[in-house]
């Protein structure tokens, strides 16, 4: 496994351990609730880390089998 592929542990840490530490309505950050906020962010977070991971993966170049 390539040390790249730890990057997909990122969301998972977000979303399994993050939301119960998170889980409160007060602050109000960007209008929503934090624990809103969180998910909304962790959702954003994991959609740059799948982008990261594609753009550096050295099998996505043609030729390469």
């Amino acid at each position: 496994m390539k040390p790249l592929h730890f990057l997909a542990f990122i969301p998972v840490v977000g979303f399994l351990i993050g939301v119960p530490l998170t889980n409160r309505i007060e602050p109000y950050v960007l209008g929503l609730p934090f624990s809103m906020f969180w998910i909304v962010l962790c959702v954003v977070i994991s959609s740059i880390t799948v982008l990261v991971m594609y753009k550096f993966d050295q099998h996505d170049e043609e030729g390469v089998e």
